[in-house]
């Protein structure tokens, strides 16, 4: 039986390296005189801890591959050269296995190439461009595998110009290509970008400062990094970063200990470039910041257009499991914490209630907003939560701020660009939005955000595609979906925008019932939305897939008819507080975001209350 060493846990856990994400591995490629299969692991956590992990089933050289698997299964070849040329064949090691293990085919692509791009979500693997024959020759495929089940590769689209040589980072909804060269000697400049989840062409994010080939890159959820290889005749030593959520040309980084064409192998927290133009440095970087590499140590062999994989990197949205509980005394950001704010009882109040999302139980206080205030929006970063517009008992155009880490009352942030009730909305790590609502005398279809660091009235974002109030939101990193409403009448409609952008919102699809005050909870993939009126309380949980288009599918039923909770999350799990049932509740229920099925008992709010606002640390889309 295994022994969990409680003491090393929290020591990784402090220092943001839990034991999920804290490995990294590099392999194959061409080591002189021959090409190569020995894999090495490196220890993210131990610097210079590297030891040889095992073997690829078969030697060949530009094996594409890095930043694609999940935290168990990583691929660590599509493809390559060597005999025959071009291979279709793909490898996966376990990454949580023993030393001496070799890797296991896993299935093939739809055309053998060299040389290719690669990203992953938890659940597919997306591989892109490579060499074809004839030499020299490059291709624009993109090829999507499942990573759960072994099997050959179906089309996902293309990129928007076909390179070889590139490398994939990736959020766990978005991938991003880029660089990468057309031979032999023609380098590419462009990176092109990619919604996971669903098939078709890449489309243009911008351009990197150079173009260049054979670089290393990683990433975690929110920044992608791009460091080293080949500028025309000359090796690169620089790194450049991009926020992968957006689109645009990168931000310089700083610079690679040496100027060479490399890998890289990430987690949440760092990134190791390892070895590359037959040297064996890694360097490493600290992601959230800026700065040149520093030297960690090296790798067992020489390396030359090899490759890398890890258990941690940006595309899993557990990875570095930033999600669970901090083993601490003390509260963490990031730790699952839940607020409810406001609402009525009938009177309106200002109590806010604090739970431990990842533990079941009852609420119990953490402080009070400024004022009493009812029909709030909730949203919220790592540290710091947003209550805006609702009821005092006017309409109010207030955003209220709270800090997640001590128990107190709230201070004000500012105001919103209207004064509403019934408006909902969603929050990226940087950026909170506000949408719809009623704004004497008619209903609104605005929409307005702010920066949840910075105190200041909110800016116009733009329009939902139709005006409405007693709307429900949810989103990830990316994308933000308000669903239903009241037009007037019941709605059904679901539109989405891009949080990091601004501008109007697009039709996503419908809810599986019309219905108004039906409130929505997400994981970084999946957005729930719980209960609602249709004209009568209803009990209905729909789920949409957040990066696609299409209509919701039903999820389960909520424990009681339930309408006007507060809903919020963390990446595993979705919880509605309060509400009318149809008097005013205290119960908490929830969800497993990832499943299907009937809510549950969570515990108590420490009042019953109707149109209690609601948010949390680690919610979807942070």
């Amino acid at each position: 039986m295994a022994i969990w060493d409680i003491k090393e846990r929290n020591d990784l856990v402090r220092a943001n390296n839990d034991v999920k994400g804290t490995k990294g591995f590099f392999g194959g490629g061409y080591v002189a005189p021959a090409n190569n299969t020995s894999i090495d692991i490196v220890d993210f956590v131990a610097g210079g801890n590297v030891r040889d992990f095992g073997d690829l089933a078969n030697a060949f050289n530009q094996q594409g591959g890095g930043n694609a698997g999940s935290s168990t299964r990583g691929f660590i070849r599509f493809g390559g050269e060597g005999s025959p040329a071009y291979t279709t064949a793909s490898e996966v090691i376990t990454l949580t296995g023993g030393l001496g293990a070799k890797a296991q085919s896993f299935g093939d692509l739809t055309v053998g190439a060299s040389a290719k791009g690669s990203l992953s979500s938890n659940t597919r693997a997306l591989a892109a461009g490579g060499a074809i024959a004839p030499a020299g020759g490059a291709q624009d495929v993109i090829d999507v595998f499942t990573i759960a089940t072994a099997g050959d590769a179906a089309d996902f689209g293309n990129l928007s110009v076909a390179r070889t040589g590139i490398e994939g980072v990736a959020s766990p909804t978005r991938g991003v290509f880029c660089g990468g060269f057309v031979g032999p000697s023609t380098m590419k400049n462009e990176i092109d970008f990619v919604a996971i989840a669903t098939n078709g062409n890449a489309s243009d994010f911008g351009d990197l400062t150079a173009a260049r080939r054979h670089s290393g890159a990683g990433s975690n959820q929110v920044r992608g990094v791009i460091g080293g290889g080949q500028i025309s005749g000359a090796l690169s030593n620089i790194i450049e970063y991009i926020t992968i959520a957006s689109t645009g040309n990168p931000t310089d980084f700083g610079d690679l200990t040496v100027a060479r064409q490399t890998q890289a192998a990430s987690n949440q927290i760092s990134i190791l470039f390892g070895g590359g133009s037959n040297r064996n440095e890694i360097d490493k970087v600290n992601i959230a910041t800026t700065g040149n590499a520093i030297d960690f140590g090296d790798l067992t062999r020489t390396y030359l257009v090899h490759l890398s994989a890890s258990n941690g990197h940006g595309g899993l949205d557990n990875s570095n499991s930033i999600n669970l509980q901090r083993p601490s005394v003390t509260y963490m950001p990031g730790s699952g914490r839940g607020l409810f704010g406001g609402g009525y009882t009938p009177t309106i109040i200002k109590k806010i209630d604090v739970i431990n999302i990842q533990t079941l139980g009852n609420a119990s206080d953490f402080g009070d907003l400024t004022q009493n205030l009812r029909d709030t929006a909730g949203n919220s970063s790592l540290t710091r939560a947003l209550f805006g517009m609702g009821r005092t008992p006017s309409d109010s155009n207030i955003i209220e701020s709270i800090e997640m880490q001590s128990l107190g009352n709230a201070a004000d942030f500012g105001n919103l660009t209207v004064s509403g009730r019934g408006g909902d909305g969603m929050s990226s790590l940087t950026r909170a939005t506000f949408g719809g609502g009623y704004v004497s005398p008619a209903i609104t279809d605005t929409i307005g955000y702010v920066t949840i660091a910075s105190a200041g009235d909110a800016s116009d974002f733009g329009n939902l595609t139709n005006a409405r109030d007693n709307v429900g939101a949810a989103g990830s990193s990316t994308r933000g979906v308000f669903a239903g409403g009241n037009e007037p009448g019941d709605s059904n409609v679901m539109d989405y925008i891009t949080i990091a952008s601004t501008g109007d919102a697009t039709d996503f699809g419908d809810l599986t019932a019309a219905r108004y005050i039906a409130k929505g909870c997400s994981s970084a993939v999946r957005a729930v939305f719980g209960g609602g009126k249709a004209p009568g309380v209803s009990n209905i949980l729909d789920y949409i897939t957040i990066a696609s288009t299409g209509d919701a599918a039903d999820f389960g039923d909520m424990t009681d008819q339930l309408a006007k909770a507060g809903a919020t999350s963390d990446a595993t799990r979705g919880v509605w507080g309060g509400g009318q049932a149809p008097g005013a509740s205290n119960i908490i229920q929830y969800v497993t975001i990832a499943s299907t099925g009937d809510a549950a008992d969570f515990g108590d709010l420490t009042a019953t209350t109707i149109g209690t606002g609601a948010a949390s640390d680690s919610h979807g889309g942070l």
